[in-house]
Order: C-alpha cells, then structure tokens, then sequence
C-alpha cells in the first residue's frame, strides 16, 4: 500500500470538484482524475445520465480521456483519484489500462471491487483507500437522501 501525501489530497480534492460537478447535472456525484508526473491529464464525472450509458462511470470517462491525452492505451505511470470505490466494470479497465496507482475515497462494500479482491486489478497496481472518505461520503448521502425526498409526494415534504 502506498504512502498518502499532501499531493494526494489535493488531487482528491480536484476529483472531489468533479463530483460536485456530476451532482450539479443530476448524476450520481462521482468524480475522478489521473495524474501523470504530477500533472492532471484528465478529469471526469459520472455521465451515465446524461449519455443514457451505463458504462459511463466517471472512472471509464477519466480513463478515456488520459489515453487520449497521453497517446496510449497504457497509463502505468498514472495514478486515478476517485471518490467513490471503483465498481468490478471500471476495475477490469484500470486493469486493462496497467494503471499504476488507485486512490479512492468512499468505500462501497456492496458493488466496490474490494468486495472481490484486489486481483480484479493489475498485479503491480498500488491501492489506497479511505482518503477524504468522510467528505465524499457525505456527498454521496446528500444526494440520495435528497433524491429520496424529492420523490415524495408534496404532502409528505
């Protein structure tokens, strides 16, 4: 497991600035960034909304782009910040990706990837877990307990 530094926590803080981003659209507020270098190559949200996509986790997305951006589909010397544990789907393309680094807030025992073993990533992947988990957690509970009482009926509010 790796060291947490300052560093990290500010390139959580910028994943952090995306989920905000996909609360304000309506999606489920998870941000990510990849950082190469110490340099942010991409950054993205949940989309899966507004894309009518269900592969469009902000993971998937933030994968994407640093390839795009990097010139290949290898991001060995990356890390991703994600607020929230990434799901088996977007496991098996950091996988694909040879991502070096996983940072990631929140956990998620019920659909995260740690539920099945860290061998659902590359084997020389780093993980941590936890950073700034009490902050995107709240985030994400904001906005389901908020989205649960907009659905009552007005007598209820």
């Amino acid at each position: 497991m790796s060291i947490i530094d300052n560093s990290d926590e500010y390139y959580m803080q910028q994943a952090l600035v995306e989920a905000r981003y996909a609360r304000d659209e309506q999606e489920v507020p998870v941000g990510a960034v990849v950082v190469c270098h110490d340099r942010i190559v991409a950054r993205a949200h949940n989309r899966t909304e507004c894309l009518h996509d269900v592969t469009a986790h902000a993971e998937m997305q933030a994968i994407t782009a640093a390839a795009d951006a990097l010139g290949g589909k290898y991001l060995a010397d990356c890390t991703l910040y994600v607020t929230l544990e990434p799901c088996p789907m977007c496991a098996g393309a950091l996988a694909w990706s040879q991502i070096g680094r996983v940072v990631y807030g929140a956990s998620d025992p019920k659909r995260g990837f740690e539920r099945f073993g860290r061998a659902m990533l590359h084997p020389k992947t780093e993980v941590v877990g936890g950073l700034l988990a009490d902050t995107c957690s709240q985030l994400l509970l904001d906005f389901f307990e908020s989205h649960r009482l907009g659905s009552k009926p007005k007598e209820l509010s």
